[in-house]
């Protein structure tokens, strides 16, 4: 009597769960890291969850409704803002609430603070407080607790050009950045008018506003910017001389 061919993706699956075993119990799997997660504002319109980075609509600055508050290790006091995450469910330390092999890429735009009494954002841990609608991708519905999930950093593929939205007052000049392609997170900004000569370096006011003490109404402005995996990109007069503040400005540039 011949024996029952066992399905190539029963198969396949087992590898995977086997190789998480053997490399994930303390550690990373082909570059994962170990991780919770839970949901957060379910009452709330998803859009609006742009929090501690500044971002007033998650979907107008360009992310979707796809996002996460991170644990202050992950959050690195705003530098994080606009960074890009695989999470995927550890279906192998919780079979019972996560969905096997289903991956969700989440944009961190908050930041989940600590309470300092051995909560999930307490540090060291890696937290990330997913969009409810991100959330119940990756988990079963009906669980509303934490979760052990596997998460790794990947490049932020966005729509469009990155996006500049001026804020301030008169020679205080403010500057939300979205929309951030490649590794997403900003390390430095420089500005300049097209009455100047020299670019003038920004400095994070908070999350992802940048700020600098120059009058610069009444001239195109340009934008250099530097992100953490060291790629730097140059905005030419994205801004035209009309300008005013509150308006928001697309370059045709953008991070690979």
């Amino acid at each position: 009597m011949g024996s029952a061919k066992i399905p190539s993706v029963f198969l396949l699956y087992v590898v995977f769960l086997v190789i998480v075993v053997f490399n994930g119990i303390n550690g990373q799997v082909n570059n994962w890291l170990n991780g919770h997660a839970t949901f957060y504002g379910a009452n709330q319109n998803p859009t609006t969850l742009g929090g501690a980075c500044g971002y007033d609509n998650t979907f107008h600055a360009g992310f979707g409704v796809n996002t996460a508050a991170v644990s202050g290790t992950l959050f690195r006091s705003g530098e994080a803002c606009g960074a890009c995450y695989q999470v995927m469910c550890n279906y192998r330390l919780d079979p019972k609430w996560c969905l096997p092999r289903r991956v969700m890429t989440v944009t961190a735009t908050n930041f989940c603070p600590p309470n300092n009494n051995g909560g999930w954002c307490d540090p060291p841990h890696d937290h990330f407080d997913m969009s409810m609608s991100a959330f119940f991708r990756i988990a079963r519905q009906g669980n509303e607790g934490i979760v052990p999930v596997l998460y790794k950093r990947v490049s932020c593929k966005r729509r469009g050009g990155v996006r500049f939205t001026l804020k301030g007052q008169s020679n205080f000049n403010m500057v939300m950045i979205s929309n951030v392609g490649g590794s997403g997170d900003v390390k430095a900004v420089w500005i300049t008018g097209s009455n100047l000569r020299s670019w003038v370096p920004m400095h994070r006011n908070w999350g992802a506003n940048w700020q600098s003490s120059i009058d610069l109404r009444g001239q195109k402005l340009s934008f250099k910017l530097n992100l953490v995996d060291g790629k730097t990109l140059q905005f030419s007069n994205v801004v035209p001389s009309t300008w005013k503040f509150g308006q928001t400005f697309s370059s045709q540039n953008q991070f690979s």
